[in-house]
């Protein structure tokens, strides 16, 4: 059995980081520890996550003083004890068997970094059908530039390290960027799996324009790369 050390960014995350921790502590498969990155909240995230020390023995907080999404997660990375990655967003909801299917799935596979699809359980059919354009897509693109969700996104010790990590001057598709440089040596896969994911991102700017900004962006990313 492989151990998996999870890292979950956190920002102002006091509604949600309890849910996720909840999440974590119903998982069937244990063998894992949890690691809180948090950006220098400025509500009750770290002390609602401190709360879970109990439920989550291998649980540990860490507050940076400096905020940013990929130094948030190459920082967990650096603390993580276990050689499997896998890098979360607090509004991240997951079925109990969900890291026993996901460990299943890379040892068949052999993947050493995967992307896994979005959900929309119980979300209306406008989410729903936005959901299945984003993960048509990263299916799509996984065979010749690899794209993910960073929401949840699996990695090993040796590819995060060999890539340099996520890059910290790039301030949006920082996940799509870091899974094209993985796949330069080590092949990418999106796993057959799916989370829950929070649509906030999508009601504060609306889907049609939040699904703009990052089709530019990743056209962007395409041809620079050419």
């Amino acid at each position: 059995m492989r151990n998996i050390s999870i890292v979950v960014i956190t920002l102002n995350e006091e509604k949600r980081i309890g849910r996720l921790l909840e999440d974590l502590a119903r998982q069937t498969y244990r063998q894992f520890e949890v690691i809180v990155v948090d950006s220098n909240s400025d509500d009750e995230t770290c002390t609602i996550a401190e709360s879970y020390a109990e439920n989550l023995p291998a649980l540990t907080v860490h507050k940076m003083e400096t905020r940013g999404v990929s130094l948030g997660r190459n920082t967990g990375a650096d603390l993580a004890k276990y050689d499997t990655l896998m890098f979360l967003d607090a509004d991240v909801c997951l079925r109990p068997d969900f890291i026993a299917n996901a460990v299943q799935k890379l040892d068949d596979s052999g993947l050493e970094v995967a992307g896994v699809y979005l959900g929309s359980q119980g979300l209306p059919a406008a989410y729903k059908a936005g959901y299945s354009l984003i993960n048509a897509g990263m299916f799509a693109t996984s065979f010749f530039f690899p794209t993910a969700v960073g929401a949840c996104i699996i990695s090993s010790r040796r590819v995060h390290q060999q890539i340099g990590g996520f890059d910290t001057d790039i301030h949006l598709c920082e996940d799509c960027d870091y899974v094209k440089r993985a796949a330069r040596t080590w092949r990418f896969r999106m796993l057959p799996l799916t989370f829950n994911f929070d649509p906030r991102r999508l009601q504060q700017d609306g889907i049609v324009r939040t699904g703009l900004i990052y089709l530019k962006a990743n056209v962007r990313r395409f041809f620079s790369a050419r």
